[in-house]
């Protein structure tokens, strides 16, 4: 049956009235702001366009073992004063030192080629750095940029720390005296990456660095892409090798990296200190802002994502889409009590497979050092959303509830499946825990 001509008319016309509806649900960070375009580009470095090539045998690097720290940064030096280039490492493995990338350098490792750190400290002169949420006087990683705008490390290679002296001397030092800092055994990093902004680091293979594996510190904009990133943990244990530590940083996307190392995968680091988290006293600190990792397989490691322990400020942290296998923690927050903290805006989502703790929330008092402050400053925690989450662990609930140091609220697990040996569920202790579908052993909690 037809409608009267007025009522079709006047159909249209509210129709027509009625705002356009846009369909497609936007992607945003767990505040609710929109996620950027910038984080759905995963355009390939291309070789092609990082300048001229200047292939590392081309300049005395030969593979007989010997260590090239000062023909390699020659090379370095040489292509940023000819306007920017690319340093190719042939397959084949080359020693080297600490090597510091200029502006308009890039890095680019072909298959089968191993650029491996040398094991003599002294090959890794002491300077001002960043470490363990501190600006002070260590040693370098091998591969170092700073303050630079569009470095890039490519190709399908492999960056190696031969960090196994460095870990054996660790463990003799610390059964020597078992107070020994991570400092204290002088150890360099593999990747250090400060003050930078737009950043790509994809492919290559990340191992065995004798202290942490990838730093970064006050940069913004930089992705890391499909990286292998591994230390061992049997027979010899690769102590404080965190895949990635995020210090001070804005805007990072880390996507389809495999990572395995004995700590951390992903630390939030920033600052630590009863004064840490003021812009006058210590300004070299600062927060973690957009941080987004996705498609990852975890193997062995302390904890997917930890906030801590050097962190002051975590916001819009999104972890998803991610297979884990022997991990310790899905998600760790570490709460110093010698340090405001701040961790807020936190979503983990879609995750499958086991780790001994659904989530951990404990204080941290390793090396607590209140200094001249009387007080114990307050932390918080808040806006934490774990959801769609199929897992087998020890413990589902692992958290320590410790109200004269910090405060919990605004949590929410949503539509998880979770086989725990122990629930230890207390609800509690968390100020407005919600669950929505939440099964641990058969039974909705």
């Amino acid at each position: 049956m037809k409608l009267p001509i007025i009522i079709t008319l006047l159909l249209s016309s509210i129709l027509t009235a009625l705002p356009s509806v846009n369909l497609e649900a936007k992607d945003l960070f767990p505040d609710g702001t929109e996620i950027p375009a910038w984080f759905r580009d995963t355009t390939h470095v291309k070789l092609s366009e990082l300048g001229k090539q200047y292939c590392i045998t081309d300049y005395g690097v030969l593979m007989d073992g010997k260590i090239y720290t000062q023909q390699l940064q020659s090379i370095i030096d040489k292509m940023a004063a000819n306007g920017g280039g690319v340093m190719v490492i042939p397959s084949g493995t080359f020693m080297s030192g600490a090597l510091f990338f200029k502006q308009g350098t890039h890095l680019y490792l072909e298959k089968g080629a191993v650029l491996k750190g040398s094991t003599d400290i002294s090959d890794f002169p002491v300077m001002t750095t960043r470490i363990e949420g501190e600006t002070c006087k260590y040693f370098p990683a091998l591969v170092n940029a700073d303050g630079l705008d569009g470095f890039t490390i490519s190709g399908e290679g492999t960056i190696d720390g031969n960090g196994l002296p460095y870990w054996k001397a660790f463990w003799l030092r610390r059964s020597w005296n078992p107070a020994c800092t991570n400092k204290d055994e002088q150890r360099p990093r593999l990747v250090y990456i400060s003050n930078c902004k737009n950043v790509q680091i994809e492919n290559v293979s990340l191992q065995n660095s004798p202290f942490w594996t990838t730093h970064y510190y006050k940069s913004e904009n930089v992705k890391l892409l499909n990286l292998h990133i591994t230390s061992l943990y049997k027979p010899v244990r690769a102590p404080s090798t965190d895949a990635i530590d995020i210090d001070a940083c804005k805007n990072m996307l880390v996507k389809g990296c495999y990572m395995s190392v004995d700590d951390d995968a992903v630390a939030l680091k920033g600052g630590k200190g009863p004064w840490a988290d003021d812009p006058v006293k210590m300004p070299e600190n600062g927060g973690n802002e957009n941080i987004i990792i996705e498609d990852c397989t975890f193997g062995f490691c302390a904890s997917c994502v930890t906030c801590g322990s050097e962190s002051i400020y975590d916001h819009n942290i999104v972890l998803r889409r991610i297979k884990v296998d022997e991990a310790t923690n899905l998600l760790w927050l570490k709460m110093r009590p010698d340090t405001p903290q701040h961790y807020e805006y936190i979503t983990i989502e879609d995750i499958t497979g086991n780790a001994s703790n659904f989530l951990l929330v404990r204080p941290w008092t390793q090396f607590y050092d209140l200094k001249d402050r009387t007080d114990t400053p307050m932390s918080y925690s808040n806006n934490i959303v774990m959801r769609r989450i199929n897992l087998e662990c020890n413990t589902f609930f692992n958290v320590t509830p410790r109200e004269d140091q910090y405060h919990l609220r605004d949590f929410l697990f949503e539509n998880c499946t979770i086989k725990a040996r122990t629930s230890n569920y207390h609800p509690e202790y968390i100020e407005n825990l919600k669950t929505k579908n939440v099964i641990v052993n058969g039974k909705t909690i």
